[in-house]
């Protein structure tokens, strides 16, 4: 691998110049970057922050030339050494991508081939661009991967994209992107909906690899801790509009725009929630006692002994009436599964009482009239709302299901639910899922999770993907609806500050097991448990002076293998007490 002369160290690799992008002809033409302007040095990272829509993403996919065909440029240049991108063909630009300006994309499931395995990927950039070939090619990959920390490479090489993990997947896109050692490295929302330790992980990495090969990173986010853990200099964008650029000093100190201050303003920030008020005992709504989910695994051969991944492990927990409760962890520890089980959405062991009745086994009707009491709100709104359906069918469908009402009644129901959820009724009822945006789509599955009166929700990450201020108007909403119906959350969420804003108590999970629970200032604020300081330590802050060392993250916290024998019968955890209802998982 060459390392640039580190006397080149300072020029300017990247120039954007005015550049304007549009989509469309005549009347129906619509300028989606206007006037954009900005330099990349070497060794230096560059932030474009900015909301969903800002332009962030076209404007960096207008660098590597990879704007889609409805998309024109009319005014601008992208200069890189001088050299203007813009004019260059399709194959000049092959040889420019990835060998000199490599990128990561947001979504590495669908950046990566499905159908090959990732060694084969590598070695096809390899190929492409001659840098080497056999066993040196081999040997480059493998060196590659051991410095983004991917573990058992040999094991990896001959995986396919479906059988890593979200964070070993971005950490492959970021070895393939730096597999010719670019001069640029453009990494565009390289840790949206990743937990915070994975997070801190892929930070870090891209941190040691630009100080390796003094590479220049342009950062496309809209998350302000990122921001502030990585950038020498912000542009911030508005819808197609580069509301202020400044080294991030100044930005984070003193403000130039209107909406920079509103960015920095919705952040949520953990330390900052207001404290909680005394509740009174109330009764309980959710019970759930020695839960247990278990996934039978496929044989690789006819003699091997039949294996089950215990995704949860003897999980107990109450939810009180009007409550919510938090949980929280990182990818794989059975978050999710725990909030389908509730659902009855897969088989179970344990007891889980909704309102005092148990579930476990309920079919039919019977499972249907408990789910007027229980309702989830999932991670993704658009994979959740039929794409053929119009919001006033969607929404008006649970009382179709459950025999509710005639059709003018369902009808003024579905126009109050949407007010409620702030939406305009009239102009909302007709419309499909995809003429709404994220945030939008959020309100219309929780309204739709309000049609029955439930008196439990179960939220998994609702608003994970969403921008801050859209974040902070669902949040708000959520804190609304619960006051005025008495509701109460399973919140399920990686985001410790969005927790400590929403929640009462929160309970940590790690490896399938409740590790510790307690109230919201007892878990976040003197966390107990290795794993739950582990967890804090990694979360970045949206302030210059709070900057985190995730170097100790980068070696990944050693998890309890999941995998079993069938018809493996694991221990309960044992809890201390370490004050009044802060319960902590005692090392076995």
């Amino acid at each position: 691998m060459t390392v640039p002369d580190s006397a080149q160290a300072g020029k300017t690799l990247l120039s954007v110049e005015n550049l304007s992008i549009e989509f469309g002809q005549g009347q129906s033409c619509k300028r989606v970057v206007d006037d954009l302007s900005f330099n990349l040095n070497r060794s230096e990272t560059l932030c474009i922050a900015g909301e969903s829509g800002s332009g962030k993403s076209l404007s960096a996919l207008a660098i590597m030339g990879l704007l889609p065909k409805m998309a024109r440029t009319p005014s601008g240049a992208i200069l890189f050494h001088n050299e203007e991108l813009l004019s260059k063909s399709e194959p000049e630009m092959q040889n420019i991508r990835a060998k000199q300006i490599g990128m990561i994309f947001q979504e590495p499931m669908t950046s990566l081939n499905p159908i090959m395995r990732i060694g084969d990927q590598m070695m096809e950039t390899l190929k492409r661009h001659r840098i080497a070939s056999g066993d040196a090619a081999w040997q480059h990959i493998r060196s590659m991967l051991d410095a983004v920390r991917i573990p058992k490479v040999s094991e990896r090489l001959r995986q396919y994209p479906h059988e890593l993990s979200g964070g070993l997947r971005q950490r492959v896109m970021i070895a393939m992107a730096m597999l010719c050692s670019p001069q640029i490295l453009i990494a565009d929302e390289p840790t949206t909906a990743l937990d915070v330790t994975i997070q801190a992980q892929i930070l870090e990495l891209i941190r040691e690899l630009q100080k390796e090969y003094q590479t220049g990173v342009l950062m496309i986010t809209h998350d302000m801790g990122v921001v502030a853990e990585m950038a020498d200099n912000v542009v911030v964008m508005n819808r197609g509009v580069m509301e202020e650029t400044a080294p991030i000093r100044t930005l984070f100190s003193n403000p130039a725009a209107a909406y920079t201050r509103q960015l920095l303003a919705a952040v949520p920030r953990l330390g900052t929630a207001p404290p909680l008020s005394e509740r009174p005992e109330r009764p309980p709504v959710l019970e759930v006692e020695n839960l247990s989910v278990r996934y039978p695994m496929r044989k690789n051969s006819l003699f091997e002994p039949p294996r089950e991944v215990h995704a949860v492990d003897h999980v107990n927990f109450v939810l009180h009436e009007g409550e919510t409760l938090g949980l929280v962890g990182e990818s794989g520890c059975g978050k999710s599964t725990t909030g389908r089980a509730l659902m009855s959405m897969l088989n179970f062991e344990g007891s889980i009482k909704v309102l005092g009745k148990d579930i476990r086994g309920l079919k039919g009707s019977a499972l249907k009239a408990i789910r007027q009491d229980i309702q989830m709100v999932f991670q993704d709104p658009f994979a959740a709302l039929n794409p053929r359906k119009t919001i006033a069918e969607l929404v008006g469908e649970p009382f179709l299901i459950h025999g509710r009402g005639n059709s003018e009644e369902r009808k003024e129901r579905v126009a109050q639910l949407l007010s409620q959820v702030g939406l305009p009724e009239a102009d909302a009822m007709t419309r499909y899922p995809h003429q709404f945006s994220g945030g939008q789509r959020q309100r219309i599955c929780i309204a739709r999770a309000l049609a029955l009166n439930p008196k439990i929700i179960v939220a998994d990450e609702p608003v994970s993907a969403l921008d801050v201020s859209v974040q902070a108007q669902v949040l708000d909403l959520m804190e609304d609806l619960q006051s005025q119906y008495n509701l109460s959350y399973l919140f399920i969420s990686h985001d410790m500050a969005v927790i400590e804003r929403l929640c009462h108590r929160v309970a940590v999970m790690f490896g399938g097991r409740i590790v510790e629970i307690g109230s919201r200032d007892q878990v976040l604020h003197n966390p107990q448990h290795p794993y739950t300081q582990r967890l804090l330590s990694a979360v970045p802050i949206p302030a210059l002076d709070s900057k985190r060392d995730f170097r100790a993250l980068l070696e990944d916290s050693k998890a309890p293998d999941p995998i079993k024998p069938k018809g493996y019968q694991s221990k309960p955890s044992q809890y201390g007490e370490i004050n009044q209802g802060h319960w902590v998982a005692l090392e076995a």
